[in-house]
């Protein structure tokens, strides 16, 4: 394996709570499987069975310490060498520790049903290492998961911004020359929408973005759009307060499915329509509707399915807070919905 470049951390953060929680429990589990043990070498009563578990849980704890403090030291290492390493500094931290221990135990002469010395010592050192090695190879998988989804994540936003790009930019700076001698003020504010918009085409997957942002892009946006379409496109609002303005979001979730609204549904109709854009909070839940006639769906001119971008939308959702995020989409009775559930009070960087 190819030795990493030195700012990169490969290995694995264990000064996250959750990860020393998952080495304490570990062990646990390893004094637990000792106890159960049917080799009838000794007995076990509450007291032992404490005192077993506070070895094992203070060794599994010093451990995660150690290797935390660690973890840019052994990063500087290939991950066989650095892997190897972290794993001899447990056997050494279990070393001492169980040889303290015995010794403090034979010194008051309470090391009756110990093992002796070197098999006490040994065991403790054995099983240290095993457990090390395995929760680092566990720790490693996940962490390399992770890195892949977020990877995913970032090159789907890459490719949403690529389809943003061509897809209404001629239509728009048509517009805009159209209205540079009637109107210059229109045309001036029409330039900073798009230009606003192109930016956060150009950072989408790379930075986070709220709610508060992913609104105000949907209104430059239809603003211009507006422009366009003139009379045939009409725009409500409804923002049931009080809102979570500041929720941490993947940037552009709300303005693709307004896009689709307005060109699959809106501009497929000769009457044009109106696209209905909902906000509430309630339950734990943000949840943001966008409704708009459409055509059929059996029509060849509907086009008013999911699509890529709502693909793109749920999976880097699903990525930014999880499982609960749902998204939601159907033709009614003339009418496309599309609706976002986002749990409040969680999210991971998009």
């Amino acid at each position: 394996m190819a030795a990493p470049r030195p700012a990169e951390l490969w290995f694995p953060d264990l000064c996250k709570l959750h990860r020393v929680g998952t080495l304490l429990g570990l062990a646990e589990l390893a004094v637990i499987v000792v106890v159960l043990a049917p080799d009838g070498a000794r007995g076990w009563d509450a007291g032992a069975l404490l005192r077993a578990s506070g070895f094992a849980l203070w060794l599994a704890l010093t451990v995660a310490v150690l290797l935390c403090r660690m973890r840019r030291s052994l990063s500087q290492r290939t991950p066989r060498t650095g892997s190897l390493l972290a794993v001899a500094l447990a056997c050494a931290v279990a070393i001492i520790a169980a040889g303290i221990v015995h010794a403090l135990f034979a010194s008051v002469g309470a090391n009756k049903g110990l093992p002796g010395f070197w098999r006490f010592v040994g065991g403790s050192a054995a099983i240290v290492a095993l457990i090390t090695a395995l929760a680092l190879r566990y720790f490693y998988v996940i962490d390399g998961w992770r890195a892949q989804v977020n990877a995913n994540a970032r090159a789907e936003a890459d490719a949403l911004q690529a389809r943003i790009r061509p897809h209404f930019l001629f239509n728009s700076m048509n517009l805009i020359a159209s209205l540079l001698r009637s109107q210059p003020a229109v045309a001036e504010r029409a330039v900073l929408d798009l230009s606003d918009l192109f930016r956060a085409a150009l950072d989408a997957g790379e930075t986070n973005s709220s709610l508060a942002e992913e609104v105000e892009l949907a209104e430059r946006y239809l603003a211009i759009e507006s422009l366009r379409l003139g009379e045939r496109l009409s725009i409500g609002w409804r923002r049931q307060e009080p809102l979570p303005w500041s929720l941490p979001m993947p940037r552009l979730t709300l303005q693709p499915l307004v896009e689709n609204a307005v060109l699959h549904g809106i501009s497929r109709l000769p009457e044009g329509g109106k696209v209905e854009i909902e906000l509430e909070a309630d339950a734990g839940l943000l949840r943001i509707r966008v409704r708009n006639p459409a055509p059929a769906p059996q029509s060849p001119a509907a086009g008013n399915g999911a699509g890529h971008a709502q693909r793109n939308i749920g999976h880097r959702l699903a990525y930014a807070f999880g499982p609960r995020a749902r998204m939601t989409s159907a033709w009614t009775e003339g009418y496309y919905a599309c609706e976002l559930s986002l749990p409040l009070g969680y999210a991971k960087r998009p």
